[in-house]
């Protein structure tokens, strides 16, 4: 079998490692790569010993699937021409900025006989493929994801941005309808919102609630799952994780047993991306479907509303107080 032709649309900061990685993965070889800035798709395809286009439609009629990595205020245009023309996509995270497109992208997706992926690269991060067998029906979840300030993803706010990681990673356990979402978020270095918190509640009974800054001193990516006979910790970025376990001693009280992990190297985008050509081959449903990055932007779009009313009901120092609390940033 030939293998797959593949094409990168947006070679900065990320798809850079898009083109990278495509060069080198089994069963598919790097055609093309294609930006707005014509000296940066050409920097990077020299670098590969592809060409560059500066027209999508022409690099299109030379693939059979593509990386969308240009900005997220992008995604919808760029990944429904590339659809239109019966090509495999997968768009890095958020799938769009609003619902609405992103329900778009997927019954075009349907209906063009195409694969819909979505680049939530932390499913493939290999502590979470190694934990996920020990979480099960969460009671509460916990997560931070913090970061320092740069130009990279300020064309939309931080839930878009860094949260909807863990949106996504929250929906990928199943934990029901959503009943409830309180929020509250502020900018402070850029014109959208830069730090948020959201209080989601499921029929289910789980609460899940998440914190994201991208004003941040420290770094921090972490989830923590509380579970009726145990409690898991997950570090992204070390890669290690804790698992504390109720268990029966010998005397008449149970004890705690505490096990550690650490994950190895591989890089969680490398991984996404052999998933992403495997499923093309196979023609099998995606790791991170169209439906999937459909449902975390969904709930992202019901954190932002959140935190628009409650920016009507409060005072501007009250509403930052209460997105700062008393994590540090």
């Amino acid at each position: 079998m030939k293998p797959l032709r593949a094409g990168v649309i947006g070679v900065g900061h990320l798809g850079q490692h898009h083109a990278r990685h495509y060069a080198t993965l089994p069963g598919v070889t790097l055609v093309g790569v294609c930006d707005a800035a014509q000296d940066r798709a050409a920097l990077i395809a020299d670098r590969h010993g592809v060409q560059a286009w500066s027209d999508l439609t022409e690099l299109l009629k030379h693939v059979d699937l593509v990386s969308v990595a240009a900005p997220t205020s992008a995604h919808f245009a760029t990944a429904r021409l590339c659809l239109e023309a019966g090509k495999h996509v997968l768009v890095e995270k958020p799938i769009a900025v609003t619902s609405s497109e992103a329900h778009e992208l997927v019954e075009l997706a349907a209906r063009r006989g195409c694969l819909l992926q979505v680049g939530h690269s932390e499913r493939f991060n290999p502590i979470m493929q190694r934990m996920r067998a020990y979480i099960e029906r969460p009671a509460f979840i916990e997560g931070h994801r913090l970061s320092a300030f740069g130009e990279r993803g300020t064309d939309v706010d931080v839930v878009l941005d860094l949260m909807i990681h863990d949106l996504d990673l929250v929906l990928s356990f199943n934990p029901g309808p959503v009943e409830e979402v309180r929020a509250a978020g502020v900018p402070v270095l850029s014109p959208n919102i830069d730090i948020a918190n959201a209080r989601i509640a499921f029929a289910s009974g789980c609460v899940a609630n998440l914190t994201a800054s991208r004003v941040s001193t420290n770094k921090m990516r972490r989830l923590r799952f509380f579970q009726h006979d145990r409690y898991v910790s997950i570090d992204f970025q070390t890669r290690q994780a804790m698992v504390s376990r109720r268990v029966q001693g010998t005397g008449p009280r149970p004890t705690i047993d505490v096990e550690t992990f650490q994950a190895g190297d591989d890089e969680p985008l490398r991984l996404e991306l052999d998933s992403f050509v495997q499923a093309v081959a196979t023609g099998s449903r995606p790791v991170v479907s169209g439906e999937d990055g459909e449902a975390a932007l969904n709930l992202a779009a019901r954190v932002v509303e959140a935190i628009g009313q409650f920016t009507q009901r409060h005072s501007a120092a009250d509403v930052s107080a209460a997105a700062f609390g008393r994590e540090p940033i």
